[in-house]
């Protein structure tokens, strides 16, 4: 199959991408860096031309309040463009529990997107996956010092983005869902046990302090974003990442 890969240069993309091409098909990588722009919709017509499947991976450069228009402009876009193309398959990333936590405006964009491919015409599927093993570092930095990192008891199942890769290049080749598909890692954390067992790792003598209002998960009530019965359970656990990383 052709298959149009959206954001395809990206953590994600790029292991899509390369899954894909080694699957045989032809997989090809767009992003502002190849002249796609799904703002502007600069290049988008062409990059979906003859595509069998649109996969879009790309993501808002902020979590703040822009994020919504971000959505709605890059799915309008591409879904127009996908529908008029004959496209047969749209699919797209988004999180597991994207819905349940409405105090989070990037969550609430998700949830837009989502939306916005739902209401279109042509078919699609949606793999939602937890939150990203590449991604603790980030977290531990929007709330970290030189002697602390506060970070707020909230259940999480973190995933290797190779894992994510997998699902996504899985369900781009098969039949169209028409819903969501989950995909997890294999264990669960509060979040502040993950924050105690990365900087051990690294050899971090930082202190983690449980702090349930810090960071941007403190808007996460009880298990919304642990992974629903019926989720695929990715192979890879988060020790055996963190000896790799």
């Amino acid at each position: 199959m052709k298959i149009a890969v959206f954001g395809g240069t990206g953590l994600i993309g790029s292991q899509v991408v390369a899954n894909l091409t080694a699957a045989g098909h032809e997989a090809v990588p767009h992003s502002r860096s190849t002249g796609v722009d799904v703002i502007t919709g600069a290049g988008v017509d062409d990059a979906v031309a003859g595509a069998d499947v649109v996969v879009n991976l790309t993501n808002s450069p902020t979590f703040d309040d822009a994020s919504p228009a971000f959505f709605q402009t890059s799915m309008d876009n591409l879904v127009a463009a996908s529908t008029k193309a004959g496209v047969g398959h749209f699919v797209i990333l988004s999180i597991v529990g994207v819905d349940q936590v409405p105090g989070l405006v990037y969550y609430r964009a998700k949830v837009l997107q989502e939306d916005v491919l739902r209401a279109g015409e042509v078919p699609f599927s949606i793999v939602r996956a937890t939150q990203f093993m590449e991604f603790v570092d980030a977290i531990m930095s929007w709330t970290g010092d030189e002697k602390t990192v506060r970070l707020p008891r909230t259940p999480i199942q973190p995933i290797a983005a190779a894992d994510v890769a997998a699902a996504v290049s899985e369900v781009a080749v098969g039949a169209p869902l028409n819903g969501v598909r989950d995909v997890a890692g294999p264990e669960v954390f509060t979040l502040d046990e993950l924050g105690r067992i990365t900087l051990a790792a690294k050899g971090d003598s930082r202190v983690v302090v449980a702090d349930d209002v810090a960071g941007m998960f403190a808007a996460v009530s009880g298990d919304a974003i642990i992974a629903p019965a019926g989720a695929v359970t990715a192979p890879t656990r988060y020790a055996d990442w963190l000896a790799r990383a």
